[in-house]
């Protein structure tokens, strides 16, 4: 898939079939992860791949707005180290997960991390240090529906020269 499609037809994908994905995939969707723009070139982050449905279920129990967790073939979890600009860095990486899931005919949902009363349970399910924060979690698997939500348009978006 060109890039410029993967960008244009993302969507979050809640609902995913019961289809495994496999190991080279989930590397290649992280391998994407690690090379997403980081200040100074620090790269804070760690991935921790979720396959194991126990594990999946209990962090989808765990956080607020993520029961969907549970149904996902995996889940990457995003974490970093706690520099200046941790959060930048993990969503820019956590974006590069969902469009390399996307260009590779899976489907993501992002589920926040960082700031939520959570984290340090999912930090001691995942086997995380105390050190590192949580910036997100991504479910990811095939889709079992591909939403189209309605987007804003451009000439209500784009502003030249001044807002």
């Amino acid at each position: 898939m060109d890039a410029i499609e993967a960008l244009r037809s993302r969507r979050s994908v809640r609902a995913f079939t019961a289809t495994p994905v496999d190991r080279t995939t989930l590397q290649i969707i992280v391998d994407c992860a690690r090379l997403a723009p980081t200040a100074i070139n620090i790269q804070p982050w760690e991935f921790v791949v979720v396959t194991d449905a126990a594990v999946r279920k209990h962090i989808a129990a765990t956080v607020d707005h993520g029961p969907f967790i549970a149904d996902a073939p995996a889940c990457i979890v995003v974490l970093c180290k706690d520099t200046k600009y941790y959060l930048e860095d993990g969503c820019a990486a956590t974006v590069n997960i969902l469009n390399a899931a996307h260009a590779l005919g899976l489907g993501g949902c992002w589920v926040a991390g960082d700031k939520k009363t959570y984290v340090d349970a999912i930090r001691e399910i995942v086997g995380a240090p105390a050190d590192y924060n949580i910036v997100s979690l991504i479910a990811i698997g095939h889709p079992a529906a591909t939403p189209n939500p309605d987007k804003r348009p451009l000439e209500l978006v784009l502003h030249w020269d001044r807002f």
